[in-house]
């Protein structure tokens, strides 16, 4: 992967970052729903022996196989243990009502680092970090104003902008959709940096947006992806996490009949787990590398929470990844690089709120 840069001091994310890959090669499971996690074993004299570093990810509702931010967050732990011994588990979540007593689970057990991953999870972190001063916590993709806690969020809206016009000069039929999942500000900013690097490419292109209202309903993403198609678009650009599999199985289904249509992906490099014949792109969030850092800090005794770390272009924190050169000609390639210099140079401000 290529280098990851921060916003702040090295006392968050190491400027020397430089992974080769954050894969699944590790055997380590996650806990099932609520279930217990690992422990120390026991010495021979009965009393635990002291543990290496533990670190817990507790899993909004999509779950630890959503082909999306919450895999990947999983896959940079998994990396973590491979390269440094380090102890990881992780906890899914099937509604909000699990959030706080799974981050419970890890605190209480004394886990040395808790991770909760998505928006929707702010508020339980902050509870948690509140209740246990002591306990030492992070987040993906919101906010915490607390000393114990490291929060790392992402310019989605940058990325957004580069894929959007991709969108636009791939597109044979002048229009194209949006499929969001919940509608909050995080999957906002995905509209509004897609629907501005449209309209930066060819202003009068048209853009149809449909909010499904979930992260883990593939069924719903189907639904709003057969809409959107029927009405004539033929690239969809999701950010829904495991409700986009949806987009891609209806896009793959009218591929099949003969239809040129295509997806783009979110979070991670979706060719991968989708097909180049169906994934024109994605814009990926290095979330795999976020949670790496911070709790490769950790190990490395530079902890320091309670400063927040905006990861963008600039940083590499977002972007296109290396696949897209096999299904995106080279020239639409370089219009993209040519926005994304102006972007990091402050030339074009993405805006973070969709506007028509």
């Amino acid at each position: 992967m290529k280098k990851f840069l921060s916003l702040l001091s090295a006392a968050t994310l190491s400027l020397s970052l430089l992974l080769s890959g954050c894969g699944t090669g590790n055997t380590t499971q996650p806990a099932e729903n609520g279930g217990n996690a690992q422990q120390p074993a026991p010495s021979e004299g009965g009393q635990a022996e002291k543990a290496q570093l533990r670190v817990g990810m507790v899993t909004d509702v999509g779950g630890i196989n959503d082909n999306s931010f919450n895999q990947s967050a999983w896959e940079g732990l998994q990396q973590l243990e491979k390269d440094l011994g380090v102890t990881v588990r992780a906890l899914e979540s099937t509604g909000d009502s699990q959030y706080i007593p799974n981050l419970n689970q890890f605190v209480k057990d004394g886990w040395d680092l808790t991770w909760g991953i998505g928006f929707l999870m702010g508020d339980h972190v902050k509870q948690v970090a509140t209740e246990n001063p002591d306990a030492k916590l992070a987040i993906i993709d919101a906010v915490v104003e607390a000393p114990n806690v490291a929060s790392v969020v992402f310019k989605e809206h940058e990325g957004s902008f580069l894929v959007g016009v991709v969108a636009a000069l791939m597109s044979k039929s002048d229009k194209v959709g949006f499929v969001g999942g919940m509608d909050i500000p995080v999957i906002k900013r995905f509209e509004a940096g897609f629907k501005a690097g449209v309209k930066a490419a060819k202003p009068d292109m048209k853009v149809v947006t449909i909010y499904t209202g979930a992260f883990d309903k593939p069924d719903l993403g189907k639904s709003a992806a057969s809409q959107i198609y029927g009405q004539g678009a033929d690239i969809i650009f999701h950010a829904s996490g495991q409700t986009g599999d949806g987009v891609f199985n209806e896009a793959r289904a009218r591929k099949d009949k003969g239809e040129d249509v295509w997806v783009i992906g979110v979070d991670k490099d979706q060719s991968l787990t989708f097909g180049k014949e169906i994934t024109l792109t994605s814009m990926v969030k290095r979330v795999d590398e976020a949670v790496y850092r911070v709790s490769k800090d950790l190990a490395e005794g530079k902890w320091e929470g309670g400063k927040p770390v905006a990861l963008g272009l600039k940083e590499n924190g977002v972007g296109l990844p290396e696949t897209s050169k096999e299904t995106v000609p080279e020239e639409i390639l370089k219009k993209v690089e040519e926005f994304k210099e102006k972007i990091i140079a402050g030339e074009i401000t993405v805006p973070e709120e969709p506007t028509e």
